[in-house]
């Protein structure tokens, strides 16, 4: 079963997230952060991954630690569920409609991490989210899940 759990606390957050990478699509979120607990709960449902995302940060400041933790602490848990990635096509594409938008994304198994990021918002906040967050939760991921 390709799964696991993580825990990382620094002075500014206290993250746990749990990932079954063979689940049904369940989430059970609480970051602190709505709009990132909705985006993350369309990833495991879409894929097919359990996902559980409990998260404290320092909201009260700004929601940059938290972002940024989780989608690191998220990358640790794709890392180490994926383990020696036996039995996984090293690449894989999708092109995904949105309400006004299509998503394409690639991804790379490769062990070595990278992120273009070429995505141009047309409005700095999502209800209270700062859109500028999405790159910090991305870098974070791939940095740690070794992806590209």
């Amino acid at each position: 079963m390709r799964s696991a759990e993580i825990q990382r606390d620094t002075r500014e957050t206290k993250i746990f997230v749990a990932v079954n990478l063979d689940g049904a699509g369940r989430s059970e979120l609480a970051s602190g952060i709505p709009f990132l607990d909705h985006m993350l709960d369309q990833v495991a449902r879409h894929g097919a991954i359990d996902l559980t995302v409990r998260a404290k940060g320092d909201l009260e400041i700004d929601a940059h630690h938290t972002v940024e933790d989780i989608g690191i602490t998220l990358g640790q848990a794709f890392a180490k569920a994926v383990g020696d990635k036996a039995g996984i096509r090293p690449y894989g594409h999708a092109y995904v409609p949105l309400d006004q938008g299509l998503s394409p994304v690639v991804i790379d198994f490769s062990a070595r991490p990278g992120m273009p990021y070429n995505v141009k918002y047309t409005r700095a906040l999502i209800v209270e989210f700062d859109v500028d967050l999405m790159r910090e939760f991305f870098q974070g991921f791939v940095n740690h899940a070794q992806v590209t």
